[in-house]
Order: structure tokens, then sequence, then C-alpha cells
């Protein structure tokens, strides 16, 4: 008999109908979300009058992902002029020794408030955490540092993504198979959390192995030249192909040239969304919004306006497949996310015209 749940994710209700399979039943709830999402931070000490000075360290604008979310933290920041008197942006080119400089020059330019992407968790965790015991809050989005010193994460959970690209490839293939992992950025907080999140849901599908798990970097150009090199090494054993986001809009061109139509995950890269649909390959996609750039830019305020905020803050992203499992089906139909009117590096956004990339 079937019994039907409500999973949370990402801030809203997904109906889910598991099947008799044993592997089903052994899902802890608590993989699906995550519980300090609903811890209040008490932020009265932050209170300040306004006008204020905010500092953004940014770890890159090295793809198109970046730059989008970078466009979307300014506009929202010019948005906010009469609160906001100077608004000081750094980018750090994917260093974490620069990004440590970075900060530090923030926060001797007089900021009352640091937003800050972390390069990696671990690098960071340190002058994260003196900025924080020198009285000046800060906000993390997109890449959280490793410890818990920050008044609030701007997210859309990477466990979360993992899990479902993870279970929608493992149910395609009906638990049996062989598979690649392609992940981001090493070292980075959401490529980490999301390899860790598709893994947990992998361990219970003991019919499919794990052939092979490399960094691409978040890079079309990387994915294509590593699933290349992939394709050499296993061939045809590859029956599937998991990835959190850019690098297998390239992957799926490696894989179209070697004849290879499998299952593949990915984001909302709009060069992914329409190959998808004009080459025909089962796939899965889930987006990591651009927009928390501007909501972290909006926490920012709440904090130094003395006002509680979510220690977790979890924006609501879409989910499409080309073809739904038991599991895992789409929000909105396929072709309502891809437009092929629009550039292959577009994403998604909220951008007012102005902002938009040139």
């Amino acid at each position: 008999m079937k019994k039907l749940i409500a999973i949370l994710i990402a801030g809203s209700f997904l109906s889910v109908t598991l099947g008799s399979v044993a592997w089903a039943d052994r899902f802890p709830r608590s993989w699906l979300w995550d519980t300090n999402a609903l811890k209040m931070v008490d932020t009265a000490k932050y209170k300040k009058k306004p006008p204020y000075v905010i500092g953004f360290s940014n770890a890159s604008v090295s793809n198109s992902w970046r730059v989008y979310f970078d466009l979307q933290v300014r506009a929202e920041a010019d948005n906010q002029k009469g609160l906001i008197k100077k608004f000081y942006v750094t980018d750090a080119n994917d260093k974490p020794d620069k990004q440590i400089a970075d900060v530090e020059d923030l926060v001797a330019k007089g900021i009352d408030l640091l937003i800050i992407s972390a390069a990696t968790m671990a690098a960071l965790d340190p002058i994260v955490t003196r900025v924080m015991k020198e009285g000046i809050p800060v906000v993390t989005v997109d890449r959280r540092v490793k410890s818990d010193n920050f008044v609030s994460f701007v997210t859309s959970s990477n466990y979360t993504q993992g899990r479902m690209q993870m279970l929608w490839l493992a149910e395609v293939l009906k638990g049996k198979g062989n598979i690649v992992m392609l992940g981001g950025f090493a070292g980075a907080g959401p490529a980490e959390e999301r390899i860790d999140g598709g893994k947990e849901i992998l361990a219970q599908f003991p019919g499919i192995k794990l052939l092979d798990l490399q960094y691409a970097n978040w890079s079309p150009a990387e994915g294509k030249k590593i699933m290349a090199a992939m394709i050499q090494s296993y061939g045809k054993k590859i029956d599937g192909v998991w990835g959190d986001g850019l690098q297998n809009a390239g992957a799926l061109e490696a894989l179209n040239e070697a004849g290879m139509k499998v299952p593949i995950t990915g984001d909302h890269l709009n060069a992914f969304l329409v190959r998808v649909q004009e080459l025909g390959f089962p796939a899965m996609s889930i987006d990591f919004p651009v927009s928390m750039g501007a909501d972290s830019v909006l926490t920012a305020l709440k904090v130094l306006n003395g006002t509680p905020v979510p220690f977790i803050i979890d924006v609501p992203r879409t989910i499409i497949t080309t073809v739904d499992t038991e599991n895992v089906k789409s929000d909105v139909p396929w072709d309502q996310m891809a437009h092929k009117d629009w550039p292959d590096d577009a994403w998604n956004n909220t951008l007012p015209a102005k902002w938009l990339p040139k």
C-alpha cells in the first residue's frame, strides 16, 4: 500500500508518493531540510540609524551564474539608496587569500555590516569569525563559512538539490546501472554539500555503482573536457550523469557527440535547458536562484534595523524534468524555463532591464 507524505523543499510543499520499495521507508526526513532554518536570530544589538555603510565580498564573477548573482546584489543595493550610504563590492577571483585581504580592507573602511559569499568554507571562516567578534554583523549568501559564526545565511538548500538530482537519476535508472558525478568547485560549500546530498541518496540504491567523481569548477568547457575523458575511460558503461551546475551543459555536448543519450541532471543555465530540449535527452534541472543576491541585501537591512531574521533563509526554487519519476516531478513544463531567444549564458532573474548583462 502506498503512503502519501508531504516533503518540505525550499519553502514549498511537494506531494510525494512512496511505493513499496524498501529504501523509501528508510529516508530520514531530516535529509530534506535543515531545522536550523526554523531558528530566528535576535539582531537588536546591531540596530543602527540609517544610512548604512555595507561591504559585499564576492568569491568571484568567474561564471555566468556568479555574474547574474553579483548584479542582483548591486541592483538591490542601488534600489535601497535611501538606506545605504556606501556599498562597497570586492571580487576575490576565487582566491581565498585575496578574499581575506578584501574583507580586512572592507572592515578598515568602517562598514556597518559585511555580506560575503565565501570562496571556500574553511579558509574564510577565521576572518568572518573575527569580524563578528569585532561587533560587525555578517550575512553569508550563496556560500557560507564552516562555523556558525554569522548572523544569517541566505541560500537555497544545496543538500536538497544534490538529493533531488540523485533521486531523479536513480529512479530513471530503476535502481540499476553505473553513473559518474561532476561536481563544482572543490572546497566551495555548495559543491561539497550537493555532492554529500547526492551520495546520501545514492547509498540507498545498492544496484547503482559510482564509476567516477571529478570537479569541473562549474565550467561548461571543463565539464565537456572531463566528460569526454570519462567516456574514453568507461564508454558505454556510463548509464547516467549527475551534475549540480553549469558544467553539465558541456557534459551534455560530449555525450551527444559520443552518441550516448543517457539521463543527466543540471541547473537552469539556459544553454543546458535549450540543448536538452533540442537533443531530446532525458534530464532533470533544479535552479539555484540568482535572486538570493537581492535577498541578502534585504536581510542585511533587517539586521541593521534590529529586526529578527532566520539563521538560514532558504530561497524557493523550481524543479523541472523531461520525464517525471515516482518521487520527482516538474513544477512547470520544461519549455517554460528554456528560452531559445535568450543567450546561452542567461539565467532566470529578477533584474530591472537596466541591470541585465549587455
